[in-house]
């Protein structure tokens, strides 16, 4: 809008000279000039003082959407921003290495249980308003803590069920999570590491949460009894998936939507009772030195539009957002129904879920 009246203000100061025949504007040339640069002044003043001045770039850690968000954000609000992309494992390690000097102002990323541990740990700046807070749908608004230290910007399935088509009859598949340690699919089915891959401790920590901790070490008891394979990470199961080395997997929703749309032999099923999800959430350092433009990231990522281009963005656009009147990918489950585990008590598992899977591999 700036932008525009400055042109136009130039524009009409041409004009107008331009109606004097001897070469001299009016007098009520001038006053409408002025009056049109009294304008642009004022709307020059006002950014000058809404706009913070900054004396370095914004430093984002974040696992996904880096080539769009960067150039959005910088044309929306004219503020600099520096990326550090890293895959989630990664980026999670990077902040607990830099616990006692920081060198991030934001952190975007899946995974609600770190978000949790890091409020605990006292690293999250708390209490934070936004201004688009108020775009948040219901779904949005269940998932913002009290402390208001960490905002959720969408979620997605940690896990769905994916099934080789020429290997297995739409008939025969699991429909449920409980089917996977049926006896009929000894041996054929995958899953990735949450101990290693940052979406799948989101995976299996609904059923934790769910069944308890002894119920959900006897469930993957089950099926690693049943010879159920553990992976890396999700890239992982699908080269296995694509090789034949797996029939079966529990496979993050953009990892199979990716697969489906490169034409390749499978098909997605949401479980009957839902998909256990990753909630994709941001936060500010408490020791940032630009909380204001910190904000305004966040407030960014929350507005519909910005929303809009994400969900468009390829397979990194499919999951369920927190902010209202977005549409998922018209290729994804009209229902998506996804279960979210509490990320406190997600937190709070962590370490022994994780040394727990870790001993299981060693077996």
């Amino acid at each position: 809008m700036k932008k525009h009246l400055w042109l136009l203000s130039g524009l009409t100061a041409l004009m107008l000279a331009g109606c004097s025949s001897n070469g001299e504007e009016t007098g009520s040339a001038k006053e409408k000039a002025t009056e049109t640069e009294e304008v642009v002044e004022t709307e020059t003043a006002t950014a000058a003082t809404d706009k913070v001045k900054q004396t370095e770039p914004l430093v984002v850690y974040l696992n996904d959407f880096d080539e769009l968000i960067e150039p959005l954000f910088e044309e929306k609000t004219g503020y600099d921003i520096e990326l550090v992309v890293g895959n989630g494992a990664e980026v999670q390690s990077r902040i607990e290495a830099e616990k006692s000097n920081p060198n991030w102002d934001v952190v975007w990323l899946d995974g609600q249980g770190s978000f949790a541990r890091w409020e605990n740990d006292g690293i999250l700046l708390e209490n934070v308003s936004l201004e688009s807070e108020g775009n948040l749908n219901d779904f949005g608004k269940s998932l913002v803590p009290a402390s208001k230290a960490y905002y959720p910007t969408g979620a997605h399935a940690a896990g769905v069920i994916v099934y080789n088509t020429n290997e297995v009859k739409a008939e025969d598949a699991p429909k449920t999570w409980a089917d996977l340690t049926n006896p009929a699919y000894k041996n054929m089915v995958g899953m990735a590491d949450p101990a290693i891959a940052a979406p799948a401790y989101p995976f299996v920590a609904w059923f934790f949460e769910d069944l308890g901790m002894d119920g959900g070490k006897e469930y993957f008891t089950k099926l690693f009894e049943n010879g159920t394979k553990v992976f890396p990470k999700n890239p992982n199961v699908v080269e296995a998936l694509l090789s034949g080395d797996l029939k079966i997997a529990a496979l993050q929703e953009s990892n199979a939507y990716k697969m489906k749309q490169d034409g390749e032999p499978i098909e997605i099923v949401w479980p009957e009772e839902g998909a256990p999800a990753s909630v994709r959430y941001a936060a500010i350092s408490k020791d940032t030195d630009q909380e204001e433009v910190a904000k305004a990231f966040i407030s960014f990522i929350l507005e519909k539009e910005t929303q809009d281009q994400m969900i468009a963005a390829g397979t990194e656009g499919f999951y369920t957002s927190s902010v209202k009147d977005v549409a998922s990918p018209a290729a994804r489950d009209e229902k998506a129904p996804l279960l979210i585990a509490n990320p406190a008590t997600a937190a709070q598992n962590e370490a022994e879920v994780k040394e727990w899977f870790a001993d299981q591999s060693v077996q």
